[in-house]
């Protein structure tokens, strides 16, 4: 499944860093554009783009914690 939003921080409402693909980052320059689970790393990767070049931007490991939302499409 694709992951929609990623809220990294133990209270979701009032301290949690909130980042959803397609939110514009870093200036309006770049736009998140992945957010993936790694397995082998055991963390999120969140992937930004500008124009045509993708790169990772952050990563959390599995000790931080974390509330995921998925894409669902009906």
């Amino acid at each position: 499944m694709q992951i929609r939003k990623i809220s990294i921080g133990t209270d979701y409402k009032s301290s949690a860093m909130h980042y959803i693909v397609g939110q514009d980052v870093l200036s309006g320059n770049y736009t998140i554009f992945l957010i993936e689970y790694n397995i082998d790393q055991e963390s999120f990767v969140i992937y930004i783009k500008s124009k045509d070049e993708v790169v990772p931007w952050k990563s959390f490991n599995k000790n931080v914690p974390v509330c995921v939302e998925y894409n669902i499409n009906f």
